[in-house]
């Protein structure tokens, strides 16, 4: 699809990391953008830097109401022809660790915003977009975002192992559905990633983990994340996959 200003893009997670660079790579491409993230994020102030192609829409992803008050912002505006799911959140715990046995509510959270939360945007947007005017084929794109944590789960990661599981197998049945409607679903799944979940990371972290990157041996940069959803915008055969974003990485045991 070649996005032009009466199309509308949707980003959730959108004022911070992969969400952040997302909208500014699509934003260049000339299409407008709202921006989804919680009502204590910097979106408002992002969006007004952005300038006036973008908008803020607060809302938990988990919510169905407050997530679809965020896609009639952004069909008022024209036609929503991308959404990704970036929001997402990779709280760690052992099934049992030297405090005990993992809270069920803590794996639970987990599960509810990274798998669940985008589920809800899937469906919303989808919706939306099944009203489209075709548009070099397509009514629209739904980009999810998995972690190279569905395959190569590490130690500690059994909550987001599952919600990026989850991801990852929702991908096809999922582009399958939504065949018919002229909908593309595709799943980008990164590996270690330059965003402010590894922001707070030791400088020692940091350099053991880009030492397990084949090549390129660094951390993987926001831009390129949104480098590939600009692809994905661009290519109509890409449909029903995840896409490692990763240096050939496989992640240890720990």
């Amino acid at each position: 699809m070649r996005l032009g200003e009466d199309d509308v893009v949707l980003v959730t997670g959108g004022a911070s990391g992969l969400g952040e660079a997302t909208v500014r790579a699509l934003l260049a491409s000339g299409a407008q953008a709202v921006l989804v993230d919680l009502p204590g994020s910097r979106g408002s102030d992002l969006a007004a830097e952005l300038g006036p192609r973008a908008v803020f829409a607060a809302a938990d992803v988990r919510d169905p109401d407050q997530l679809a008050a965020a896609l009639a912002t952004a069909t008022a505006h024209g036609a929503l022809r991308v959404a990704v799911s970036c929001a997402g959140v990779a709280t760690p715990g052992r099934v049992v660790g030297r405090k005990g046995v993992l809270p069920l509510a803590d794996f639970q959270r987990v599960v509810e915003i990274n798998l669940v939360g985008t589920f809800n945007l899937l469906r919303l947007a989808a919706e939306a977009m099944g009203g489209n005017a075709p548009l070099d084929g397509d009514r629209g794109l739904v980009v999810m975002t998995a972690s190279v944590a569905a395959f190569d789960g590490q130690v500690g990661q059994a909550a987001y192992a599952a919600s990026k599981g989850g991801v990852a197998a929702l991908t096809l049945p999922a582009a399958r559905d939504l065949a018919d409607r002229a909908v593309r679903v595709m799943t980008i799944a990164p590996g270690v990633m330059e965003t402010p979940m590894l922001a707070g990371l030791p400088e020692e972290t940091r350099t053991s983990l880009e030492a397990l990157v084949p090549h390129p041996a660094r951390l993987g940069r926001p831009a390129e994340y949104a480098q590939l959803v600009e692809a994905l915008v661009a290519n109509p055969l890409l449909n029903g996959e995840v896409i490692r974003l990763d240096g050939a990485l496989r992640m240890p045991p720990r």
